[in-house]
């Protein structure tokens, strides 16, 4: 979710970022690969007005969710690829939010009944927190953060009643009842910690376990969920993914989708912690943010927060 010039004045790293970027632009890119194909972008978005996706969620219609971070918005492209508007939460007076500054929705979870949650940093101690849009209702707080925290990856087990937030600034994960209520620490492992900015970022349910991706380190960890619903040891599944974002499961297996931001791609992590890159700038991908699957297509938004180029919408076809 970085901003490039914020993110190279709070670590330092201005030269070291220009020459990484340089040398992705020098680096040939990759077309689609299995099992991903027939690479389209669906919609493009208007940087100048702030609308760059952060999160996705898909809707029973085929329809897409997403959350827009500094335009502190939640919209939703319809199959012809328009946006309509559905929210935009308030904005801070004195915005501080953590490594940002800036005000940014970010992660988003969909309940059955078309209920949205919502991630929303701003720094300050009466917005920070998880956000709840009702169907036909206005934004809510249901749940207040810290200020010093960046609520990041966000998602929903109906089951538990919880709702799972990753910290990106403090390194942990939290649970928030679905009815709303204080947040409660679920796991603090050092494996979930920055480096130098951004720690835990994406996050899903899965497989008895959530899955954690630390953008920092480049790790993807799983910490499995006890009978009691506590937080078991932290196991790291795979390396070598800078600049890991959030990702998506195709299927019930341990392999997954995964967006890598400032690279421009996305790649296929297999369940023994290899990987392959299956989308790059060649098909589209401009910093992408997200995955999310829905029946047999991928969907993968982009934000364009180092290119400063073509946010977008890409969708794929997940070949089975």
């Amino acid at each position: 979710m970085p901003r490039p010039s914020r993110l190279a004045r709070l670590s330092g790293a201005a030269p070291a970022a220009c020459l990484a970027l340089a040398l992705l632009a020098a680096t040939p890119a990759v077309a689609v690969a299995p099992p991903l194909s027939q690479p389209r972008i669906v919609a493009h978005f208007d940087l100048a007005q702030g609308l760059q996706p952060e999160n996705i969620a898909v809707e029973p219609d085929g329809s897409v969710d997403l959350t827009f971070s500094f335009a502190r918005q939640l919209g939703r492209v319809d199959r012809d690829g328009r946006l309509t508007v559905l929210a935009t939460l308030p904005a801070p007076a004195h915005p501080a939010t953590p490594l940002l500054g800036a005000a940014v929705v970010s992660g988003l979870a969909r309940a059955h009944d078309g209920t949205l949650y919502l991630a929303y940093a701003t720094g300050t101690e009466d917005l920070t927190g998880v956000w709840r849009l009702c169907p036909g209702g206005e934004p809510e707080r249901i749940s207040a953060f810290p200020p010093n925290s960046l609520p990041n990856g966000l998602a929903l087990d109906e089951r538990a009643g919880l709702l799972y937030s990753a910290d990106s600034a403090l390194g942990l994960v939290r649970t928030v009842p679905v009815d709303g209520g204080a947040p409660t620490v679920w796991s603090d492992d050092a494996l979930l910690k920055p480096v130098t900015a951004f720690g835990a970022n994406g996050l899903k349910l899965h497989g008895g376990a959530v899955w954690v991706g630390n953008t920092d380190t480049g790790t993807l960890l799983r910490i499995p969920i006890g009978a009691d619903g506590a937080a078991g040891p932290v196991e790291t599944r795979a390396t070598g993914l800078g600049g890991l974002d959030d990702f998506a499961f195709p299927g019930p297996g341990d392999e997954l989708i995964a967006a890598l931001n400032p690279a421009s791609e996305a790649v296929l992590i297999t369940a023994d912690g290899s990987h392959r890159t299956v989308l790059t700038a060649q098909d589209g991908l401009s910093n992408p943010t997200s995955v999310a699957i829905r029946g047999n297509t991928v969907y993968v938004p982009s934000a364009a927060f180092f290119t400063l180029t073509d946010p977008n919408l890409l969708a794929a076809t997940l070949e089975r």
